[in-house]
């Protein structure tokens, strides 16, 4: 893979160069990003052991890059929450270096941390997005400046993808004319994006709808895409109830997986028919795992942090699946690299680079054997006195170690009103999500869990999602792969967990997280995170790439 390199490098920036010679053309980057998607695509069936959810997907777009490119198998978030994991994304460190800017409700950018999207630009890259980039909103100081950059006026209803088609439908649309239809707006937008930039310029355009996220039309994933709920009767992870309602749910999920599948096949096939397909990187990925299911948005498990991440083009070769763990933090650094512009030293994610030129599979680099995530606030208000529910986890290939800093709180938020009479009817725990425990999104399933508590048969299922945690959890990867079973109390396991408790604490000293540093003072106290620590910042009159910083 050749890449171009500019010819400076910056006050108060490191950048790590491949040793080979110039290419006349940067790469393009397309980076599809799916608001809620977890490790949900048609791939894993060739890849993981068969009666899993995944049997019953079918993405060939997500399939077909990475069949063409590099499959990521530990690839997970450094938050399960929509806005940490993208201030983190945008800004190559973990969450809790960028201040506010990981705070859902109220968030503000601080606009001395770089954001990879704006040194891209500032170097010559055409930049724009379709949909959602930073929550909440985009105000002035959002990192990425996207008021200017937005490419949506072919039309947003991609974003209520089920809930629009199902309308049209009823309106007398046959179902693949209402879907063509809808996705035609996908379309409209990316070719408005290329039609703007000058000949020969490199773009990075970032596609990140929402119609994954809560909330999709009820029976969809049938309706639209035949997605037959009882196939997946059997193939459900044991903290999910195998049941109808629950299993319809997830095929719901599934319903609109299949739909962010379909948009990147336009966007790939735009590419193709314009002759930019094999100078183009592409990566697909998601923000999280699953909303409204236990496990996953919101949790430090497996269901809620890990996710799909693929990527294919220049240099990247086909076809390798590849076992080294990665955080999406690590793709601000790389996408930078690929566009030859110098990486801020600031960043505490790693270049992808040397994995993702490598022509082999497997364990690639030998020091990519963990990850750490970590959570702090979801729904501002999901805890009297808002208070969040601080929790760090180091993941490795032999186990999961939660610290749970806080375990006299609710995870999953306060049970409000859950003791009175009347309590919050099914309707209302479908459709209103800050009703109660409100750290899991509504939906039918958790109004089928809150429902049944009282059931001996199916409360153990509403503790595992809602009851206090205790302060530390460790799972035993060989063993439990679906994380049920806590093992941190067992006497045999004491040395192990003892490793791993300092190994994780280590990373959150050496990244000045707040939560070891003030025990938290800057979490727990409004407006909920404080200044951004001094070596999360670009240092002062650092001179990004020597051109005019982008206009306000």
């Amino acid at each position: 893979m050749t890449f171009r390199f500019p010819a400076f490098l910056a006050l108060g920036f490191l950048v790590a160069v491949p040793s080979v010679q110039s290419a006349e053309k940067r790469p393009n980057i397309l980076f599809a990003f799916a608001d809620d998607m977890g490790r949900y695509a048609g791939i894993w069936r060739q890849v993981d052991v068969p009666g899993t959810p995944n049997d019953v997907l079918t993405t060939p777009n997500i399939d077909r890059v990475a069949a063409e490119g590099a499959l990521f198998k530990n690839a997970y978030v450094t938050a399960p929450s929509c806005t940490p994991c993208r201030s983190s994304l945008l800004s190559g460190q973990y969450f809790w270096r960028t201040g506010r800017g990981a705070i859902l409700s109220g968030a503000v950018w601080d606009s001395s941390i770089p954001a990879y999207p704006l040194l891209l630009k500032e170097s010559g890259y055409h930049i724009g997005k379709s949909y959602k980039v930073w929550s909440p909103g985009i105000p002035a100081d959002a990192p990425y400046g996207m008021q200017e950059h937005a490419y949506e006026k072919s039309g947003r209803r991609f974003n209520t993808f089920s809930q629009t088609v199902t309308q049209l439908v009823k309106n007398g649309q046959d179902r693949e004319t209402a879907k063509a239809e809808v996705l035609a707006e996908v379309s409209g937008n990316f070719d408005a994006f290329l039609a703007d930039r000058k000949p020969d310029q490199p773009f990075c355009f970032w596609f990140g709808p929402t119609n994954v996220h809560r909330m999709w039309t009820r029976g969809s994933g049938k309706a639209l895409w035949d997605i037959d709920p009882d196939r997946l009767q059997g193939k459900m992870p044991p903290f999910l109830p195998d049941v109808p309602e629950v299993r319809q749910d997830l095929a719901d999920y599934f319903g609109e997986v299949q739909a962010f599948d379909a948009a990147l096949g336009l966007m790939l096939a735009k590419l193709e028919s314009i002759g930019e397909l094999d100078n183009t990187i592409v990566v697909v990925s998601g923000d999280h795992g699953a909303p409204g299911f236990p496990h996953g948005k919101c949790n430090l498990y497996d269901f809620g942090t890990h996710v799909t991440l693929a990527a294919r083009g220049p240099g990247i070769a086909r076809g390798r699946v590849l076992d080294d763990f990665t955080n999406l933090m690590d793709l601000a650094h790389t996408f930078l690299e690929i566009g030859g512009v110098p990486v801020p030293s600031v960043m505490t994610g790693r270049s992808l680079l040397p994995v993702l030129t490598s022509e082999k599979s497997g364990q690639i680099d030998p020091t990519r054997t963990w990850v750490v995530t970590g959570r702090e606030r979801h729904v501002d208000d999901a805890r009297e006195g808002f208070l969040p529910y601080p929790q760090r986890a180091l993941r490795t290939p032999e186990a999961l170690y939660i610290i749970n800093f806080k375990p006299d709180r609710w995870p999953m938020g306060d049970p409000y009103h859950l003791d009175e009479d009347p309590e919050p009817t099914p309707e209302v725990l479908t459709n209103n999500t800050r009703v109660t425990l409100s750290d899991m999104d509504s939906g039918p399933t958790k109004a089928w869990l809150v429902g049944r508590r009282g059931d001996p048969l199916w409360k153990p299922y509403f503790d595992m999602a809602f009851a206090k945690r205790p302060a530390e959890e460790l799972y035993l990867m060989n063993e439990d792969p679906q994380q049920v079973r806590n093992v941190a109390a067992d006497p045999r396991y004491e040395k192990l967990r003892g490793e791993m408790r300092a190994r994780l604490l280590h990373e959150l000293e050496r990244t000045n997280d707040p939560r070891v540093k003030d025990d938290g003072a800057t979490f727990e106290n409004p407006p909920f995170s404080g200044p951004v620590p001094d070596d999360a910042k670009a240092p002062k009159g650092a001179k990004k790439t020597g051109k005019k910083p982008p206009a306000k």
